[in-house]
């Protein structure tokens, strides 16, 4: 569920190239920005499709299918995916709008064949992205080459386009094992640098699945709810994960279930050593939206899920 311009080294005159070997230890040049080199790769891969393709695409479409060139989702892939090389994505407009990332509903389809549509999920640029909690999330997801990590410690444009990557990367990770699992999260399409295609979730008019914080369930309607959100934080612990910013609003209604979504912050809660706590804020915050509509406190004490899901986690 994507474009920016750096300034590279390649640019500059061959005399200021020409530098002695620089180790991991050395203090790092300033620079405007540098892309992540799987960044760089997709973009040169868009401006190639930009020269070659532009006029062979069937009308109204605006790019041929990525799936090929991309991370793909786990199997078994579902019977509505379209994941035909003769594919294109027509961008219908935007679904949500956000800090971090925008999202996008894109069809894709075969001309004349099927179509699916999709959630399109991209990361801002490192000029305009703000991860400002992004310190204890990445907890556990080190960096192995320190050039790397003190970029990212140090909040560089280049470490916050690394930053994007991970949020990107660790989502689509967690989607797809989760997904794999069985647990209710949206089936993760693709993933190409810092661009997700998950599955869109609408009724029979293509309309978006509403969001949690939209219902309004009468009182059995909201324990089934509940009991469906207990059993899906089970299976996150069970697997030694928490959404790690869990909210009504990050949770869809769709076909009267709920879906789990946004998990770019997907906490270990083994890992990371903040874990426990991160999973007690998902529990109380989840947890105070049920009760605010009627659920018995008994019901939803945030402390007795919170003790049962460290449990879960091996924890306890």
């Amino acid at each position: 569920m994507r474009e920016h311009d750096f300034s590279h080294d390649d640019d500059a005159p061959r005399s200021t190239r020409m530098r002695r070997r620089r180790f991991d230890d050395d203090p790092q040049p300033q620079r405007s920005g540098r892309l992540t080199e799987a960044e760089r790769v997709r973009l040169a891969r868009v401006r190639e499709d930009a020269y070659t393709a532009a006029q062979e695409l069937p009308e109204g479409t605006d790019r041929w299918s990525t799936w090929g060139d991309s991370e793909q989702g786990p199997h078994p892939r579902p019977d509505w995916l379209v994941i035909d090389d003769g594919a294109a994505d027509t961008e219908l407009g935007v679904l949500k709008t956000g800090k971090e990332a925008d999202v996008f509903v894109v069809e894709r389809a075969v001309p004349e064949g099927q179509s699916c549509l999709l959630a399109a999920k991209r990361y801002r640029s490192g000029e305009h992205r703000l991860f400002h909690r992004d310190a204890g999330y990445l907890e556990g997801r080190r960096m192995r080459r320190s050039r790397e990590s003190r970029a990212i410690a140090n909040r560089t444009v280049f470490g916050r386009n690394l930053i994007a990557e991970q949020w990107a990367v660790a989502e689509f990770a967690a989607l797809s094992r989760l997904w794999s699992v069985g647990a209710p999260v949206p089936y993760p399409v693709q993933r190409d640098g810092t661009e997700l295609l998950l599955e869109f979730l609408s009724d029979a008019d293509r309309q978006g699945s509403p969001r949690l914080a939209q219902a309004r369930p009468e009182l059995d309607e909201l324990r089934e709810f509940w009991e469906q959100m207990v059993a899906a934080l089970e299976l996150f612990a069970a697997h030694r994960m928490t959404h790690g910013d869990l909210s009504a609003y990050n949770v869809l209604v769709h076909e009267g279930h709920l879906v789990l979504i946004d998990l770019p912050q997907v906490v270990d809660i083994v890992a990371n050593p903040a874990g426990p706590e991160f999973l007690a804020r998902d529990v109380a915050n989840i947890a105070r939206w049920f009760a605010g509509r009627g659920l018995p406190e008994h019901v939803v004490d945030p402390g007795v899920l919170t003790a049962h899901l460290i449990d879960v986690a091996g924890l306890g």
